[in-house]
């Protein structure tokens, strides 16, 4: 009897009508919800009414606390013992393929990684969705491998798995869908439970801010920091985080294989400047936080080798053979799928680029079908938007600004999003513009391992 009366002593109705009404919910609360999201008792519109009640009233540090745990102890954990082993992770951005090019840096550097990535999120395209355009990579490893391989290979890269935090994995796709992603507690609870789950005892976060970004102010980015700091040090992990811009494009390539292939770029010394640029600064900062080197400056130097001496290169190019990929895609790139046809986004007037509107590009990617709309949209991994011109730079009237990658049957999409480009999503005014926004806002770290 006792055990009946604690599985019917909430209902989801009131803790959701609470919720909605701006009361805090109690650690017990919380944690009987969660669980009914993974025994499935719960339904996915009382989730998803939940999310909405949160992302408007918001929770404050215990009640984050509370749902960061129940979704970590949803499902099973794994650990590394002694071993110090760090992970990145960002929040999210349109172009940004940073952890194909960080992560075999910095493990190339002897840093010990157990990345465990997501699909793509609203405007913004996932990890596990990019390296899935290699055709054969897998990304469902069974736990005991990917911890086998992280000790024995020093990298693997998995996708959430129905063992690890399956709360995250159902409320991941609602957030998606029910536009609650960008709350803080939600964010927080979503990366901390994977992170914690995978067994990193140092994080380095990457926090996009900006017009493409889910955290649109600097405010709310340091913020996000701040509440991911206060869990990682609640766990008595080590964390860096580092605030970059997402004002523009990151890189020059949006979409699954036109990312893949801007990666192997960077990777060959040839990769966009602001790309490599972060790569560069978060994988010194794993590098440091895995106590390879006694500060992030002498992590970023010994990052800049290992790309420069190609042996990052080579990392990658192992992780894809490891996990079962075609890794010949790193020198012929017609082995990824492709686009049918490209059609030139070119510009009405002369002048210089004063803005790009970030979040719409990657909108127009989405609807192209390189990403979701719906939990089960099938992905096309070859269609996606090349940034020709960037930000500050000089156009003449009849030069390319961009290049749309599509399939047949979309031409009536494609003017669309053409004509969208030019009258609202790419700024030219007649003067440079005088300030241009810097790569890297804020860094904050704790201790290193």
């Amino acid at each position: 009897m006792k055990n009946q009366e604690t599985e019917y002593k909430f209902s989801a109705y009131e803790i959701i009508s609470k919720k909605r009404d701006g009361e805090k919910l109690s650690d017990a609360e919380i944690k009987w919800f969660i669980a009914g999201v993974t025994a499935k008792t719960i339904t996915d519109y009382q989730m998803s009414a939940l999310l909405m009640a949160i992302y408007i009233q918001g929770f404050d540090t215990a009640e984050t606390a509370s749902i960061t745990d129940a979704m970590l102890y949803s499902g099973k954990t794994v650990s590394f013992e002694e071993e110090c082993v760090v992970d990145k992770h960002s929040t999210g951005g349109v172009g940004d393929k940073a952890t194909f090019i960080l992560a075999p840096i910095a493990h190339a550097c002897g840093v010990k990684i157990p990345m465990m990535a997501g699909r793509g999120l609203g405007h913004t395209g996932g990890t596990i969705d990019k390296i899935e355009a290699i055709a054969g990579f897998k990304t469902a490893l069974p736990l005991d491998e990917f911890k086998r391989s992280v000790l024995e290979d020093g990298l693997a890269l998995i996708g959430q798995t129905k063992d690890i935090a399956p709360a995250d994995k159902k409320i991941y796709a609602l957030r998606d869908v029910t536009a609650t992603i960008e709350s803080i507690p939600l964010i927080t609870a979503s990366i901390m439970s994977k992170k914690l789950a995978e067994g990193a005892n140092g994080i380095v976060m990457d926090i996009k801010v900006g017009s493409g970004a889910f955290m649109k102010t600097r405010a709310r980015a340091r913020a996000l920091g701040k509440s991911l700091r206060n869990t990682a040090s609640r766990f008595d992990k080590k964390m860096m985080t580092i605030i970059t811009d997402m004002n523009q494009p990151l890189g020059n390539a949006i979409g699954n294989s036109l990312e893949i292939i801007e990666s192997v770029e960077t990777l060959k010394n040839k990769g966009p400047k602001d790309i490599t640029e972060v790569s560069i600064q978060l994988a010194g900062g794993m590098v440091y936080l895995a106590g390879i080197t006694k500060s992030h400056k002498a992590g970023i130097r010994k990052a800049k080798e290992v790309l420069k001496n190609g042996k990052a290169l080579e990392s990658f190019r192992d992780l894809i053979k490891r996990q079962g990929g075609d890794e010949k895609i790193v020198d012929d790139y017609s082995r990824l799928p492709q686009a049918k046809n490209i059609k030139e986004v070119q510009s009405l007037k002369a002048g210089y680029i004063s803005a790009i509107t970030c979040q719409e590009f990657g909108e127009h990617v989405v609807s192209l079908g390189g990403g979701r709309r719906k939990t089960d949209d099938v992905i096309d991994f070859g269609v996606g938007i090349t940034i020709v011109k960037n930000t500050g730079d000089k156009v003449k009237v009849g030069e390319t600004l961009v290049t749309i990658h599509y399939n047949d049957g979309q031409e009536k999409l494609v003017e669309g999003i053409a004509e969208e480009i030019l009258t609202q999503n790419i700024k030219i005014k007649a003067t440079k513009p005088k300030v241009l926004k810097p790569l890297i806002y804020d860094i904050d770290e704790n201790n290193k391992c």
